[in-house]
């Protein structure tokens, strides 16, 4: 009797155990557990994208005024308009351009723009002009350069679905588009001829 009120006894004790030791955690806590200090890189490039960078457009140069400027002074030029959270010769300008369209190419749209030719971007959206050009965001808003890039991947991923889908359906040959955009310049190896705009914004004007 006594042997089998030890053994009840123990298998009580060992159903205790087991029952402490094994829980479960609804699949979003689990991920949130894992993913501790990890920013949601897509919801906060939206929110970016339409409060910071979309209520900054403002701050943009009109494309011909700054190629001039570039051509006259290109470093106070520089000082003045440009953009970059790294070391290095690679900076980001703001532009606004309205321009006639003059040919559509399989990854670009050509535009003129009171006489001077630009290409926007359609097909390659990539890098971090999006992100840096504006000026407006910071390093040390993140806590990790992962998080960091990931925004930069998820604002290029709001212009591939968002931006460039309008952009080409307004786009045909002789129609007159306006947009902000982003442009990349090595201020070492300064190409005015070469410049391609990566469209942020499409504006009526």
């Amino acid at each position: 009797m006594n042997k089998i009120l030890k053994n009840g006894l123990g298998l009580l004790i060992l159903g205790v155990v087991a029952y402490n030791s094994v829980y479960f955690k609804k699949l979003d806590e689990v991920k949130k557990g894992n993913g501790k200090n990890t920013l949601d890189a897509k919801v906060y490039a939206n929110s970016f994208y339409q409060d910071k960078i979309l209520k900054n457009v403002d701050k943009s140069i009109e494309i011909n005024e700054l190629t001039n400027k570039l051509k006259t002074n290109p470093e106070e030029t520089f000082k003045q308009y440009a953009h970059s959270l790294g070391i290095g010769n690679i900076r980001y300008f703001l532009v606004k351009a309205t321009g006639k369209v003059t040919k559509i190419n399989e990854n670009t749209i050509d535009i003129e723009v009171d006489g001077k030719p630009y290409s926007v971007a359609t097909e390659f959206i990539f890098g971090n002009a999006v992100r840096d050009a504006s000026g407006i965001i910071t390093m040390t808003t993140f806590e990790n350069t992962m998080d960091f890039n990931n925004v930069s991947s998820e604002l290029n991923e709001i212009i591939r679905n968002k931006v460039v889908p309008d952009l080409k359906k307004k786009a045909t040959l002789g129609s007159q588009i306006s947009l902000i955009g982003a442009i990349e310049l090595n201020q070492k190896h300064l190409k005015l001829n070469e410049i391609e705009v990566i469209p942020v914004f499409l504006s009526d004007k």
